[in-house]
């Protein structure tokens, strides 16, 4: 989750900003976001609609081995 991490860092949202949106303790919140644990379709649009309005979910979300394959297309 490569972008949801660069978004959080442009935007200024913390772990902690992503267990309030969630109602979870702040290592439910880590182990969702470093897929550790199952992050829901709905919890991903209450994080997308709390911070990231407008944003893709697909962007938001997307695996970061899909990243990697991209980048490499790009580059040849």
């Amino acid at each position: 989750m490569k972008n949801l991490y660069a978004e959080m860092t442009r935007y200024g949202v913390t772990t902690s900003d992503i267990k309030t949106v969630l109602n979870c303790t702040d290592k439910t919140a880590r182990s969702k976001m470093n897929g550790k644990s199952d992050l829901s379709i709905d919890d991903a649009f209450k994080i997308r609609d709390a911070f990231f309005p407008g944003m893709r979910l697909e962007y938001l979300f997307a695996p970061d081995e899909e990243l990697e394959r991209t980048d490499k297309r790009n580059s040849n």
